[in-house]
């Protein structure tokens, strides 16, 4: 049955209302996890030699909300997932529907492996270059909470965000608005824009921009593959079902 444009809108209302509940609960989970998250992430390997100082009385209370927001977004990534997809299963064939529901989980894997190369790769390139510079300039290090934890969820949470790229383009696909010839006439505005990013969220280095495009444009060409994919068994699946109209006709 076909919804009219208002009961579109009334059922994205609620599937809004459900991401802000939830959201509210993870962040409560969040604040309950800050501190563990803090200490651990204060005493790894890229922390150390820092003594990190609390320049307003808000850089504490400043530092957990940030860790419970990362929390939160990490179990938000695959809800947010699933009510997309509540959105838009009703307009969307059973095989297609069952297909798509699949594409769920991988959302929070693509999410926690983009935090693990964020943080265990870029953030540290990135923390070493900065450091080096204010040390070659003869700067006094003084570092706050706040500056320190803000530098990195920059910087890491933008790059994890990126990660779902491929899913997102599969998804996208499924519902038949991206293909990859799409894509491929796209590649050279798609490259700048990756390109761009990794240069934004970089120290002003080749080494670093270099490090961060390069899974990034494998991220983008990887898309293409798996949208290729996906767009082969739809044109499969077309034709087989023309081919059976075709044989129904004819009888």
């Amino acid at each position: 049955m076909e919804m009219t444009i208002v009961e579109h809108l009334t059922e994205l209302r609620r599937r809004i209302i459900y991401v802000l509940i939830v959201f509210a609960a993870a962040l409560v989970l969040g604040l309950f996890c800050a501190k563990p998250v803090y200490e651990y992430l204060v005493h790894a390997e890229t922390a150390q030699g820092f003594v990190l100082h609390a320049f307003a009385f808000w850089d504490g209370i400043g530092m957990y909300m940030k860790i419970a927001v990362a929390v939160a977004l990490t179990v938000l990534i695959p809800f947010i997932a699933y009510q997309i997809w509540a959105f838009v299963s009703p307009g969307l064939r059973p095989a297609e529907r069952s297909a798509a529901l699949r594409y769920v989980p991988y959302a929070l894997l693509l999410f926690v492996a983009g935090l693990l190369f964020a943080y265990y790769i870029v953030f540290p390139m990135a923390l070493n270059f900065t450091v080096a510079v204010t040390r070659d300039l003869g700067l006094e290090e003084t570092y706050g909470i706040a500056q320190y934890f803000s530098f990195m969820f920059n910087l890491v949470l933008p790059l994890a965000l990126l990660f779902e790229l491929p899913l997102l383009v599969m998804f996208l696909t499924k519902l038949r608005i991206l293909n990859p010839l799409r894509l491929r006439k796209a590649r050279r505005y798609a490259y700048f824009a990756l390109v761009f990013i990794a240069v934004v969220i970089t120290p002003p280095d080749f080494i670093s921009d270099f490090l961060v495009t390069v899974p990034l444009l494998v991220l983008y060409e990887f898309s293409v593959f798996l949208s290729s994919v996906v767009y082969r068994k739809q044109l499969a699946a077309d034709a087989a079902l023309e081919a059976r109209y075709t044989a129904e006709g004819r009888a």
